[in-house]
């Protein structure tokens, strides 16, 4: 046992490359300002690809309802905001409630049936909530969706696209992408984590072990949900609007798509691939903007192909 112990506290220091990764992320928003709104960006995404490597990557649930919780935190904050709560502080804490709410309601749906039934139905719960906010127009406002503002954070640093607003709103998105990213690093290196690796590899074996595989995936189910309403209260704070787009489908393969590119199962694998896949979009839909969609399934295509690590050690045979 204590053999176990010690192996589980050296898992959790961190190393060299982890502190040399977040500090770049600070220098790269200081000295390049005009490029924040894009790190921004990235950082929510990857914040959101975080929020289904939980499920995907931990504990091998497939999901294509992540915009479920990615809009009810977004209009969350949004709401508070009209009612008068416009602390950006407050607006993210306040959506973890909801969206946590709904994850550990809708989990018990994911204990039956195959793969293909999950994705249906985490899609079926996201087309649900989407449809729900476009009739209650009077709360969400409907499809025009919600426009407002927030206050500068800890009333000094103003969030938004003017000024040094974007500076600060990515700052604020990475400090949060930061506290989430050490929780979910704890969560995958303790026990339950282990766990959860377990119910992954072989669910009938673990629970002949002894554990509980249903309330584990409740549990990080609710802890995936909570993270994705985090993410989309970021993402309508900066941007201060809340829209019906935050529910599409298209949200929910978009951030598949980033787990994919960075790897599954690494915490960091959808914040890289967040970042690569913002950065694609971004500069080659700048050149071709019918047919950037093409790279990105071309990249895919090479990575189910050869596979990240002969990729790899073909860009170390070719230097």
């Amino acid at each position: 046992m204590t053999d176990v112990l010690a192996h589980l506290r050296r898992r959790e220091r961190w190393g060299v490359a982890e502190i040399a990764f977040w500090l770049a992320l600070v220098a790269g928003i200081v000295a390049f300002p005009a490029r924040a709104g894009l790190v921004n960006e990235a950082l929510i995404a990857g914040l959101f690809a975080l929020s289904l490597d939980l499920i995907l990557g931990l504990t091998g649930i497939v999901s294509l309802g992540q915009a479920a919780f990615f809009g009810v935190g977004a209009y969350t904050a949004a709401i508070l905001a009209n009612a008068g709560y416009h602390d950006p502080l407050l607006g993210v804490l306040a959506a973890i409630v909801p969206t946590a709410l709904i994850g550990f309601l809708t989990a018990p749906l994911l204990l039956r049936g195959s793969d293909l039934t999950r994705l249906m139905v985490t899609m079926g719960v996201a087309l649900m909530l989407g449809e729900l906010a476009n009739r209650e127009d009077g709360l969400t406002g409907g499809a025009d969706g919600l426009n407002f503002t927030v206050a500068p954070l800890f009333g000094r640093f103003a969030i938004g696209s003017f000024g040094e607003g974007p500076r600060n709103a990515a700052l604020f998105s990475l400090a949060v992408l930061f506290a989430l990213l050490f929780v979910a690093r704890r969560l995958a290196r303790s026990p339950f984590g282990i766990s959860l690796t377990a119910v992954r590899e072989n669910r009938l074996r673990a629970g002949a072990l002894g554990i509980s595989a249903a309330w584990r995936i409740v549990a990080i189910y609710t802890i995936s949900a909570a993270f994705a309403g985090v993410a989309g209260a970021l993402l309508a704070e900066t941007t201060q609007i809340a829209s019906l787009d935050l529910f599409e489908f298209h949200r929910s393969a978009n951030v598949m798509l980033m787990l994919i590119i960075g790897g599954a199962g690494y915490l960091y694998g959808g914040v890289i691939g967040a970042g690569v896949f913002i950065l694609v979009r971004d500069v080659v839909s700048a050149e071709t903007p019918e047919y950037w969609e093409f790279w990105i399934g071309l990249m895919l295509v090479a990575l189910v192909l050869f596979g990240r690590e002969r990729l790899a050690n073909l860009v170390r045979l070719r230097r």
